[in-house]
């Protein structure tokens, strides 16, 4: 990323909030003249969550007071839906986000149903995950009968809404309380949906339920299997919404990919050197060998040391292969040690590196991080 570059800066800007105003200002002339200054004018000292809240708390006194007029006239302002063409990755234009606050804001007490429409309205330009789960919280009853009309909804954007909109772990949103097996029904529906944009959000779906109930998420893709999903992309799905299951070694899960028992895989790991000091790269290579052909997903696990002196634990990926019949597999990894990552403090001491082989931890070796 280059030095400089501001999330914040590029979403919401004086040029983004000029064009939310222009569209405005198209359905109604009349429309706050002094709106855009009012949103900018505190930019400088928002972060870019607060930037939303603050464009929709600007949007209440621009807008009548009378939601459901507020509503027409959002709904007036909106340019056309998404194209329709396109099947994954449009998530459309960061700059309507705050509609679905306002929606929130001014709709979900009072006028639920006016604000129900106006977010399946939004949500084809713009994503509304985030503001569907105040009203699963506050209306959970009567907004799963609308998730449920929603789910053979045209627009495959609020199609992808009702699972994306119902996930137990959904980045950035606030927590449900619905339990999470109130929206498998709707999943039910959606796996066998044409589009990758709603598939991999039911995918990321039963990859959050997985972290607590593995059994239900298994249960689930076994029983979608030889449905009406095409076949290559159930298997995809399976794969993308058993990641988590995989990198902790889930024997059912491995065995539903069709990995068995990494028990019967013999391996040899060699580092390129015992000690790496911060900001080198540990370097290593593998060899792999079984009686005959066997499919394998190889992943390594380094142990990092604390202070504390409990080790801390990652999972990285490696390699999906076939060992050969009587020929070893041979894999060869550099693992940059950065020791200016924000996300991860590195500390010199004893680490270890493990091989796990279809679940099964197969080898280790030890290596000193020096500073």
């Amino acid at each position: 990323m280059a030095q400089g570059y501001s999330l914040k800066d590029q979403l919401f800007n004086a040029e983004k909030v000029g064009y939310l105003a222009g569209l405005f200002r198209a359905a109604d002339p009349d429309f706050d003249p002094g709106f855009e200054s009012r949103v900018l004018s505190r930019f400088p000292e928002l972060e870019l969550k607060q930037r939303i809240a603050w464009i929709a708390d600007c949007l209440g006194p621009a807008l009548p007071d009378d939601f459901p007029a507020a509503a027409d006239l959002i709904e007036a302002a909106l340019p056309p839906p998404l194209d329709p063409a396109l099947r994954d990755d449009d998530f459309g234009d960061f700059i309507f986000c705050p509609l679905g606050d306002y929606a929130v804001i001014a709709g979900l007490e009072a006028h639920r149903d006016r604000a129900l429409d106006l977010i399946e309205a939004v949500t084809q330009r713009f994503s509304m995950e985030y503001a569907i789960r105040h009203f699963l919280n506050r209306w959970p009853d009567e907004t799963y009968d609308r998730l449920s009309d929603w789910a053979g909804h045209p627009s495959y954007h609020v199609r992808r809404l009702v699972s994306e909109g119902t996930r137990p772990k959904l980045p950035w949103g606030v927590g449900i309380a619905t339990d999470p097996g109130r929206a498998m029904p709707l999943l039910d529906r959606l796996h066998a949906d044409p589009t990758r944009f709603v598939t991999r959000s039911v995918a990321n779906h039963l990859n959050d339920i997985a972290k607590k109930d593995a059994a239900t998420v298994l249960d689930r893709l076994r029983a979608w299997q030889g449905g009406a999903q095409d076949p290559a992309e159930l298997d995809w799905m399976t794969r993308h919404a058993l990641r988590g299951l995989v990198k902790a070694g889930d024997p059912q899960a491995l065995a539903l990919l069709g990995y068995g028992s990494g028990k019967g895989v013999a391996v040899d790991v060699t580092l390129a050197a015992a000690k790496v000091a911060v900001g080198d790269a540990l370097t290593f290579d593998l060899d792999l060998r079984a009686e005959g052909a066997q499919p394998v997903l190889v992943d390594y696990i380094i142990e990092f040391h604390r202070p504390s002196g409990r080790p801390g634990r990652k999972v990285f990926k490696l390699k999906q292969a076939e060992i050969p019949p009587g020929k070893p597999l041979r894999l060869s990894k550099r693992h940059p040690l950065k020791g200016d990552a924000t996300t991860f403090r590195l500390h010199p001491g004893p680490h270890r590196l493990l091989v796990q082989v279809n679940g099964e931890i197969r080898a280790e070796a030890a290596f000193d991080l020096i500073a």
